[in-house]
């Protein structure tokens, strides 16, 4: 769909299911975190696991009793409740098998050690702690003695961290005596990483690889260079891991994972299928495949993947979650409210799903279920010191703005503005995405029982002209549908613009006919913004969990020190997938202001300036370059320039490209749009004056048949488009208004839009990147495929008498037209 945010999509497969990898040694491990993905994995079962991957390596935790035989009568004795006859046995059982750590030559000290290692494989860390120690006073340099007080101390570190220490001050100290053991610099490194110290913890891997490389070793590193972004030295090292032992479906997965947060869809996808050749009931790459196609805005595809994985595990919660939200952003509320339900019963403080399960119900307008499920994540509060979700964050925005919509349902929409009643602190920090911290704000009126939730609307219950209405704006809502990764299909938003865009142009048709609009409460002749309201009403109701709001409405502190819609490119080594298809535009605009600049600044360097610049094919490329001056050389900003209509020769502020770092894989590449009041006035005062001559225009063409007539009001309404993509002045979903409004101007003027917007094209960047009004209009009218409208539009029942208040808005966005719409291509 047309973007509902301009945020980057960063894509949102969970980092901390890697946070749970394995980090085990040919001993044990002393981080557990990832036992539980283990036992999901089939650890449980190890020769049959073993067959996979080498997560489940022999470790001295596998404790058994070589005199009791699995499913015996008397059943075998739990390792917690051995004497120490058993104590014993498993210790020399130990020696013989050679599985504990620095050996030497006395063998009774050696029997000493392994009882250790037997006492930390029952979880008896404190007993082993003692054991150790008492060796340890015989002699202070027993290397095994050190290293096993070392471990438990690791064990106990989950409970308390002053034991990580005390961990590492032993670990530290084997490695002193004994350097050359790459599983002591492994098992530092385990107890580094949970603390947050990942580059030392990096360094101890990388030490232990020289030492000796292993597919583990290779496997660990790279899950940490994951958690650190840097992507292409994970997918090396993952790689390297799958080089030395190729049957790993995990370490396949993470290599998918890398390709994924890098943008590389179509890599993350072959890779996730390899995953699944090596084991085939794989749940987690069922559902990173999901994922990757829904990203790709393949919905058939990423729905056929979560059920795979959810038929392999009904309970599987990350896959329900995941699933509704999919449904939820493609449309289908009623399918996600079941995904949340379940995955709420399996895990009832999913805050997630207790959100996405509140944001649902209030679409839909089943505001009492809504807003109960809104205050459960509120009352969630995060203990001292945690951090606070995503949806704790946004829940009460959501509740307040429910209210609002809740008290409103059944006030005609022409009689009431929400930029003008939510409050102006209220907007400014919703819009932010900040902390809910807002002096002296009085809430919205609880839910009032004479207000009914909005009820299920049959579409057999419509007139057949409202039938035809409906059917007419889904179509011409699919033709807004963005043919770029990162925009998935949404129906529900489909209906809306369709519908935005015919009230738009039976509006302006009134308009042009000297008729006026009722706005706000008032009866007057429709102006410029009146115009985008219509479709920005619709564009709130459809999905109420984004601030759709004006940016010159909030508070004038807020609009002086400047509003930016910001969106990163390039961050690090994630690539925003997408704006791809202009990354080679913005590259040439940059290239020739560098030249520009260097022209300016440095005329004696623009010689060798200008040949670097010839072999600069990416982004990346520039950032040699930036070392040329020193005022560059930890970054630079270069700002594009609109030009007017209204005063030929006079310039705008369009938006702002901003490119820092010091190498590949550290390094932002950035656009953005600074709402300011005086940049505001200026383009309001360009739209204004387009918008007058479109008036006018409009109004000769009514009782015009010249084609050239019609011509100039196409021309007129892309170019005021042009400008309102530039000035970008909505907090969310600008695009997608402005096409609609777009759409509905040009079937006022007696044009229809036959074309679909071509692939990786975007209207707001196609508007930002060309240089003039005429550019975009070429640009645009190229995939729009104009036709003359038919007659049969005008006589389509009126949108804003069909559906005047919220409740008719909301029942007829629920309606499922599916079986009655005839499919257009």
């Amino acid at each position: 769909m047309a973007p509902a945010s301009r945020a980057v999509v960063v894509l949102t497969l969970s980092v901390l299911y890697l946070c749970r990898t394995i980090f085990s040694t040919e001993y044990f491990s002393t981080v557990t975190f990832f036992n539980s993905e283990l036992h999901k994995h089939g650890c449980s079962s190890p020769s049959e696991w073993e067959e996979y991957a080498a997560d489940c390596e022999s470790s001295i935790l596998q404790l058994e009793d070589p005199d009791c035989e699995e499913g015996s009568n008397p059943p075998c004795e739990s390792v917690f409740s051995l004497n120490a006859e058993k104590i014993l046995s498993q210790a020399k059982l130990f020696i013989e098998q050679k599985k504990f750590p620095f050996p030497v030559d006395n063998h009774n000290t050696n029997e000493e050690l392994a009882i250790g290692y037997v006492l930390i494989g029952n979880g008896l860390y404190d007993e082993a702690i003692k054991h150790f120690s008492l060796l340890l006073q015989g002699d202070p340099e027993l290397v095994s003695a050190i290293y096993g007080r070392g471990i438990a101390y690791g064990k106990k570190s989950l409970q308390d961290i002053k034991n990580a220490d005390l961990a590492l001050y032993e670990l530290s100290r084997v490695i002193a005596l004994e350097p050359s053991w790459p599983e002591v610099y492994e098992q530092r490194a385990e107890i580094l990483s949970p603390l947050g110290r990942i580059s030392e913890a990096l360094g101890d891997l990388t030490k232990a690889i020289q030492l000796q490389p292993s597919a583990r070793l290779y496997r660990h590193r790279g899950t940490l260079l994951f958690i650190s972004e840097d992507y292409v030295a994970a997918m090396e090292d993952f790689q390297q891991s799958l080089d030395l032992k190729k049957n790993q479906p995990i370490a396949m997965l993470y290599k998918g994972l890398t390709f994924f947060h890098r943008g590389m869809l179509k890599e993350a996808i072959e890779t996730f299928k390899e995953a699944l050749k090596l084991k085939s009931d794989f749940i987690d790459a069922y559902k990173s495949l999901g994922q990757a196609y829904r990203e790709l805005g393949d919905f058939e595809a990423a729905m056929e993947s979560f059920q795979k994985a959810l038929m392999l595990n009904q309970n599987h919660i990350q896959s329900l979650q995941l699933r509704g939200m999919m449904l939820y952003h493609h449309g289908s509320l009623q399918e996600a409210i079941g995904n949340f339900k379940r995955c709420l019963q399996l895990e009832p403080y999913n805050e997630v799903c207790q959100y996405m399960k509140g944001l649902s119900h209030v679409a839909m307008g089943q505001f009492y279920e809504g807003i109960k499920a809104q205050t459960k994540v509120m009352l969630n509060d995060p203990l001292l010191g945690q951090k606070a979700s995503s949806e704790y964050l946004k829940v009460k925005y959501l509740r307040e703005y429910s209210r609002y919509l809740h008290s409103h349902l059944d006030i005609p929409v022409a009689e009431y503005n929400v930029d003008q009643d939510l409050p102006g602190n209220f907007k400014n920090h919703w819009a932010k995405n900040l902390p809910f911290l807002i002096e002296d704000y009085e809430e919205q009126p609880g839910l009032q029982p004479h207000i009914k939730d909005v009820l299920p609307q049959n579409f057999d219950s419509y007139s057949s002209e409202v039938q035809k209405l409906i059917c007419t704006a889904d179509h011409l809502g699919a033709l807004m549908q963005y043919n770029t990764p990162g925009f998935l299909p949404n129906r529900r938003i489909h209906r809306a613009m369709g519908l935005a865009t015919l009230e738009v142009m039976q509006a302006m048709h009134r308009t042009w006919s000297n008729s006026k609009v009722r706005v706000n409460g008032k009866t007057r002749q429709m102006q410029w913004r009146d115009m985008f309201d219509i479709a920005v009403k619709w564009r709130r109701i459809a999905d109420p969990d984004q601030p759709v709001l004006w940016l010159d409405q909030m508070p004038a502190r807020s609009l002086s020190r400047g509003f930016n819609n910001h969106i990163n490119l390039i961050r690090g080594q994630i690539i925003n997938i997408r704006y791809l298809a202009y990354f080679d535009n913005i590259l040439d605009f940059i290239k020739d202001r560098i030249l520009v600049y260097h022209g300016a600044y440095n005329p004696r360097g623009l010689l060798e300036v200008r040949q670097a610049l010839e072999n600069v094919n990416k982004v990346e490329d520039l950032l040699p370059i930036m070392k040329f001056n020193s005022k560059t050389r930890d970054g630079f900003t270069v700002n594009s320039k609109v030009p007017s209509m209204k005063d030929p020769g006079k310039e705008y502020d369009g938006f702002t490209i901003t490119i820092t770092g010091d190498r590949v894989g550290n390094m932002l590449f950035s656009v953005e749009t600074q709402t300011t009041e005086e940049r505001t006035q200026q383009y309001q005062s360009e739209i204004e004056s387009i918008y007058k001559d479109l008036t006018a225009k409009g109004k000769a063409l009514m009782l015009s048949t010249e084609l050239g007539d019609a011509d100039a009001v196409c021309n007129l309404i892309l170019s005021l488009v042009y400008y309102f993509c530039n000035l970008m002045p909505l907090s969310r979903g600008s695009s997608v208004v402005a096409y609609s409004v777009v759409m509905g101007a040009l079937m006022a003027s007696g044009k229809e839009v036959m074309g679909r917007i071509p692939k990786g094209k975007l209207v707001d960047f196609e508007a930002m990147t060309t240089p003039s009004p005429d550019s975009f209009s070429k640009t645009a009218k190229s995939w729009m495929n104009l036709k003359s409208l038919p007659s049969w539009y005008q006589s389509l029942p009126s949108v804003a008498e069909t559906f005047p208040s919220t409740r008719t808005m909301i029942e007829v966005l629920n309606t499922d037209s599916a079986s009655h719409c005839p499919k257009k291509s």
